[in-house]
């Protein structure tokens, strides 16, 4: 339960970061203003304090002194700690933050409870012993071991999970035991004591809310680019999850300082109950300073400091410079493995003696694609193949499969330190999934090579994969979201067509093809288009649709079903449960078929800018749960009936439409089907009756009353990240043709498809090169304003763009020109 609650509460902080950091932000100011009006005549200066002039000169000064500086190592050791993380100065400011915050919040509260800070310059060093950065560096760690910003929020909120619990009860407990000082019956002790356990709670504030927040949002704001995929990932954190979790606290030290927080709190409850009867109500004795603003200006102020100060003063300042301009940061290196250097590499395979057996083959996988650093690295590699020693007799004896199961599962070595050999030999004996190498390897490149290795020594030819290209790609993109098992990748050529002028807007349009004359027959129908002055389109429907299929006892029991299901009262039942489910996806309407006792139910809602299907699913399947608490005895077969119907010739589609139903129209002047189109309106309106209408018909055709429109549609949905597979609906057309104007010497020309499936985010639009065509036409992504607009918008292109290839192919085909030209452009 605890867990839960502290898990909840790190989700909550690591996804508002904003709200969190400004709140924490203005909490301060209103401090810092709070202090700035009560320290006036409370807190003396650093050495000003009357009553603290004689004891300062006395051997007290060297102890205070021998704290300062410890506790001013011990903040610098602290910070760089943090900055092994990756940052050398963000984790570190928010650290100093922390510090500070902690040290105003603690000043202000204790002068609410009346007390006087004479003794700040004895409290201090031991309030800076007291902020400890660990459990901060461990949170960091949580998050920088994530792939994604939502893993981020969700692996702080494990890490909020198991620590804070330990956090909160050490927090606790360490303010019971400080507290004991408040009782003393000293005065500057219980004054520093009583600085200290609002110090620790102070920290655990921050600890639980600023620093948090600070760290999802710095991480957001580092991604490498606008798809959000991390640059901050650290190899050597991957298994922190699984080692915090294993890394939990005794439950038998818990339960001894649950005791003792207990008992604590009980001595001071009757301490203070005591102090009350007897009335004996202590106050601080000591004169209160106003020195802070007595003093004089602050340059003056330095000339009359003594040797404790300058020595003090002088370590920060040496620590400060030294942690900003000096430190050489390993985690930098492995954030961008571009500054690596010759040195650090030789460093390494000294410090991992693991790797140094298989050294080639790691630094071949550390370094990634930079001429520079290869250089640096080959070096490297023959410096250390040419130096004589005990590796040489090492590398001559091969491990075992058990040593190098233990080593692969070592979270202080891993992958890393095993060859390519070595991997291939652990997957061939299932030691590793094949479809798991991506994950266990942390380097999906170096993953997809050791595949195409085992997978080349199955196939007919050992050559057969040299010219399927598989360096320099992004496969973090394709990794669960695209494809499994990955070998490579296929380049597909892709042209350009346009400019499309479509609702007084030019598009430029990109299609990926290996067809010859495809791109060049569809940019002259733009060209015709445009000199005609362009095309309109409208959108008659946006519904994707998902149809599941359920079994009842009997027929007769399926007729009832399906007549509440058409009934305004059970329509209104599942939308509900449908629209729990999504943002975006709104149930529109519910057409039910029935064969025999089955029932075909066909779901229609709108999805946003996605295509929609997992949204469908989603909704369906909750929608069918609250359909089976209606009906007990129904039995849901398949949440995918093929009543939907998806990647299949379904009359269904091609009669009430499915995704977006399109409309585009335009109207083309004789002169330009004569110059442009090199034909003539009767003749391309006789040809598209005979061909696309009558021919089509003859061949009992559904929804293929075109001359190649799925020819413009896979082209663009190749290019742009869409389902090539849903070409088989969404190239259903119908093109019209009609004389018009003066004499009919003009061409009005149609083109409506009911079902184009397609959408702007998710799946493949995630992927670069499918982006930057998405952006071409400027519909990437989800429209910040109207959502769904997107998705709308690449519809009315794709059918336009069919418009266009409809006009060039049936001029071509009417003049005669087919064959000559493909002959001419893909013999």
């Amino acid at each position: 339960m605890l867990t839960r609650l502290f898990r909840l509460h790190g989700l909550v902080v690591a996804s508002h970061p904003w709200e969190v950091i400004v709140g924490t932000l203005a909490l301060t100011v209103c401090l810092m203003s709070m202090n700035s009006l009560t320290t006036s005549n409370q807190v003396c200066s650093w050495n000003e304090c009357p009553k603290l002039q004689e004891k300062t000169q006395n051997s007290n000064i060297i102890i205070l002194s021998i704290t300062r500086c410890t506790a001013i190592v011990y903040i610098y050791f602290q910070f760089k700690t943090l900055r092994q993380l990756g940052s050398k100065y963000i984790l570190g400011i928010a650290g100093l933050f922390t510090v500070f915050s902690s040290f105003v919040f603690s000043t202000v509260v204790i002068h609410f409870f009346g007390k006087e800070l004479t003794g700040l310059n004895e409290a201090l060093p031991f309030f800076l012993l007291l902020i400890d950065l660990s459990k901060a560096c461990a949170l960091a760690k949580f998050a920088l071991s994530s792939n994604s910003q939502e893993e981020v929020r969700e692996n702080i909120s494990k890490g909020m999970g198991i620590l804070g619990p330990t956090f909160t009860l050490d927090a606790l407990v360490e303010c019971l035991v400080i507290g004991i000082g408040t009782m003393s019956g000293v005065p500057q002790l219980e004054i520093m004591c009583c600085f200290g356990c609002m110090s620790v709670l102070a920290n655990y504030f921050v600890f639980m809310t600023f620093f948090p927040a600070c760290v999802s949002l710095v991480l957001e704001l580092s991604r490498e680019s606008r798809e959000g995929r991390p640059v901050w990932q650290l190899s050597h954190f991957a298994r922190v999850m699984a080692e915090e979790e294993d890394n939990k606290p005794n439950p038998v030290t818990q339960r001894v300082k649950i005791i003792m927080s207990l008992g604590l709190a009980l001595v001071h409850a009757h301490t203070r109950l005591a102090s009350e009867n007897q009335g004996n109500n202590r106050t601080v004795e000591g004169p209160i300073s106003d020195s802070l603003h007595s003093g004089g200006a602050w340059p003056f102020k330095l000339t009359s400091m003594d040797l404790e100060q300058v020595i003090t003063l002088s370590l920060a300042l040496l620590l400060a410079v030294k942690y900003v301009f000096f430190e050489q940061t390993e985690a930098e290196s492995s954030l961008s493995l571009k500054n690596l250097s010759s040195p650090p590499l030789q460093r390494q395979w000294k410090e991992e003696g693991c790797c140094k057996r298989n050294g080639l083959v790691q630094m071949k996988w550390q370094v990634i694609h930079d001429n520079s650093v290869t250089c640096q690295t080959s070096q490297a590699v023959s410096h250390l193949q040419s130096t004589p020693g005990p590796d040489q007799d090492i590398e001559s004896k091969p491990r075992t499969l058990e040593e190098c199961a233990a080593i692969l599962f070592d979270p202080h070595r891993g992958s890393k330190c095993l060859s390519d050999s070595e991997i291939m030999n652990l997957v061939t004996s299932h030691k590793i999934q094949n479809y798991k190498l991506e994950k266990v390897l942390e380097n999906p490149e170096r993953a997809v090579a050791i595949r195409r290795e085992l997978l080349s020594s199955k196939l007919p030819s050992t050559s057969a994969m040299a010219h399927l290209p598989y360096k320099n790609y992004d496969y973090t993109q394709v990794m669960g979201s695209s494809c499994e098992n990955v070998i490579g990748y296929m380049p597909v050529p892709v042209g350009v067509a346009g400019p499309l002028l479509l609702d007084d807007k030019e598009f430029y349009v990109p299609l990926a093809t290996t067809e010859g004359c495809l791109v060049a027959s569809t940019n002259r129908g733009c060209r015709a288009l445009l000199l005609s002055g362009g095309c309109r389109s409208r959108i008659l429907a946006d519904n994707m649709t998902r149809g599941p299929v359920v079994r009842l006892p009997s027929a007769c029991r399926a007729a009832e079903v399906k007549l509440w299901l058409e009934s305004p009262e059970g329509f209104s039942v599942l939308q509900e449960a449908f629209d729990e489910t999504s943002r975006f996806g709104r149930l529109r309407k519910l057409l039910v078929g029935l064969a025999g006792r089955n029932l075909y139910i066909r779901f229609q809602s709108q999805t946003g800018d996605a295509m929609g299907m997992n949204m469908l699913s989603k909704g369906t399947e909750h929608a069918l749960q609250r359909l089976k608490l209606q009906f007990p005895d129904l039995e849901v077969l398949s949440v995918s009936g093929n009543y939907c119907t998806d990647k299949k010739p379904a009359a269904l589609n091609w009669i009430l439409g499915r995704g977006k139903s399109v409309v585009c129209e335009a109207t083309v002047p004789g002169k330009f089907v004569r110059q442009v189109l090199k034909s003539s309106t009767v003749a391309l309106v006789e040809l598209n009756i005979n061909k696309n209408l009558v021919g089509s018909a003859m061949a009992g055709s559904i929804g293929g009353f075109n001359a190649h429109a799925a020819n413009i549609v896979t082209a663009i949905y190749i290019a742009c990240g869409q389902d090539p597979a849903q070409t088989v609906g969404s190239s259903n057309c119908i093109t019209q043709m009609e004389p018009t104007g003066p004499g009919g010497e003009d061409l009005y020309i149609t083109c409506t498809m009911p079902s184009i499936e397609l959408g702007t985010v998710g799946g493949g639009t995630n992927l670069m090169p499918q982006k930057a065509c998405l952006e071409m036409l400027g519909v990437q992504g989800t429209s910040p304003n109207h959502p769904g607009e997107n998705g709308r918008q690449l519809a009315r292109v794709v059918c336009a763009t069919v418009l266009a290839g409809e006009l060039s192919l049936m001029a071509a085909l009417a003049a005669g020109h087919l064959v000559k030209s493909h002959m001419t452009h893909n013999r």
